[in-house]
């Protein structure tokens, strides 16, 4: 992307790149009204699809996109994933330009960053802030895997739950959500977008593996460990069982402690979404229990989540 030519002045150099970069990327940022009151941002990934918060809507049906000319526009839900907090639209007759993506994994700590949102009656929004935290991949508390870790220095005003995250060299490393952390903002980087949307747009939503439980976490008694040689003091106890399926037709109970994981300590609810990825999906998984203070093994088939289901 072109940038201002110099005036002699390095901050007002600046000042204007960073006006430059909110009106170029704006351009392809709208209002997306899914919910009451305050809309909330989202950014046209292709031709014709926005990708937004999935937590910013509160329906389905009657979504409407406001873009940067001012105009509105009914919007299709072609899928939403809670695990990653994507959703994507489609637009019916809208053909505008993508954003420009980037690498969020070349993004360090302290490097200057902007979140570009729009809302109604006010055009495009920016907060200029600085990227508080990077990691490599990790899963989110709902269960999805993104691509890079990068928490932002502060929480997200208002309606910027969707906005287009920028670098310095105006290219957008993803968009931003508010529900994958407490009290911060976070990263939902590009190449996690670019593969959710795919998913969602083949299917309408995104596949895993399912167990059919509900748990929590548990210390284990220091006797249990030393009878069964455990190399951690944790597991998950099974609080729940969904009917008819797969952990239930296996035989697990409610009360029974996970344990092991095809051989891998079940310690807490990462390491049992890691046991869940799509690609296991109808293949056994090899679960090791405690039951009456013994040790009990069986094999678990796992089938696919079913949307909206509380289980894993």
């Amino acid at each position: 992307m072109e940038t201002s030519s110099s005036s002699g002045n390095p901050l007002q150099d600046l000042s204007d790149n960073l006006a430059g970069i909110v009106e170029r990327v704006g351009q392809r940022v709208v209002a997306v009204h899914g919910r009451h009151r305050i809309p909330s941002s989202g950014v046209i990934w292709r031709h014709g699809v926005v990708v937004t918060a999935a937590h910013t809507l509160r329906h389905e049906d009657g979504i409407k996109v406001t873009l940067a000319d001012n105009r509105t526009v009914g919007a299709v839900l072609a899928g939403q994933d809670p695990g990653t907090d994507l959703a994507v639209l489609k637009l019916d007759g809208v053909d505008l330009d993508p954003v420009e993506s980037g690498d969020a994994g070349s993004l360090k700590a302290g490097h200057l960053v902007l979140a570009v949102a729009r809302s109604d009656g006010l055009g495009a929004s920016a907060d200029f802030g600085v990227v508080g935290a990077v990691g490599g991949s990790w899963r989110t508390w709902r269960g999805g895997q993104l691509d890079a870790f990068v928490r932002l220095d502060g929480g997200l005003r208002p309606g910027f739950s969707g906005a287009a995250l920028a670098d310095m060299r105006g290219q957008v490393m993803g968009i931003c959500t508010s529900a994958l952390a407490r009290g911060a903002g976070i990263l939902i980087p590009s190449a996690t977008v670019a593969r959710v949307a795919d998913e969602l747009l083949a299917k309408g939503h995104v596949s895993r593996g399912y167990l059919g439980v509900g748990t929590q976490p548990v210390n284990l008694s220091d006797a249990w460990i030393r009878k069964m040689n455990l190399s951690s003091d944790r597991g998950l106890l099974i609080v729940s069982l969904a009917a008819n399926g797969p952990a239930e037709q296996a035989g697990v109970l409610i009360g029974d402690v996970l344990i092991e994981l095809d051989d891998e300590p079940c310690r807490d609810i990462e390491d049992l979404h890691a046991a869940l990825s799509s690609g296991r999906i109808g293949q056994p998984l090899n679960i090791a229990l405690i039951r009456g203070g013994e040790r009990q093994a069986c094999a678990v088939t796992l089938g696919e989540r079913p949307q909206r289901n509380a289980c894993r």
